[in-house]
């Protein structure tokens, strides 16, 4: 499919560590025994991060919203709930499928690159930064989300175990 000419650029947001806080259910992952299932249940109580739900509102100004998270396809409604009711646009939302193991540095520029054949990517904002070098490596604009507090726990989440 060819881009559309008339169409605005995507602007494309991470969600956990970048629009969403969270540090509330990470004590879920803790060993001996994460509770995977706990977790993403846990992520409609997540709190906004005020930095990045304004950046996102700024960009939704000359370009149409995109979200791209490593959270499994099955939290697809929850999340969808999530956005709308921070007041962000309804957009498209690429998601982890749910058996997919792959680290979020191969997951996220993968899903993304789907979309880029379509429409022109403007900048793509995450918190993870072995993520915004994959995204760089690709050639897509980045900004590193650094606004929330770096987690251990989330960096192993994402880049170990392939769960979000």
């Amino acid at each position: 499919m060819e881009r559309q000419p008339e169409e605005r650029r995507l602007a494309v947001f991470d969600l956990d560590g970048t629009l969403a806080d969270v540090r509330h259910r990470l004590r879920l992952l803790d060993p001996p025994k994460p509770d995977w299932n706990g977790f993403f249940r846990a992520a409609s109580a997540d709190p906004p991060l005020a930095e990045g739900l304004a950046l996102a509102l700024r960009w939704a100004e000359t370009c149409d919203l995109g979200y791209v998270t490593g959270r499994p396809e099955r939290c697809r409604r929850a999340t969808e709930r999530w956005l709308r009711a921070r007041g962000l646009p309804s957009a498209p939302l690429w998601m982890r499928p749910d058996r997919d193991r792959r680290p979020a540095r191969v997951l996220k520029p993968a899903l993304l690159a789907a979309a880029a054949r379509t429409r022109e990517i403007a900048v793509v904002v995450d918190d993870d930064r072995q993520v915004c070098d994959a995204y760089r490596a690709r050639r897509f604009p980045v900004v590193h989300a650094t606004w929330a507090t770096a987690s251990a726990t989330l960096a192993d989440a994402q880049e170990e175990t392939g769960r979000t």
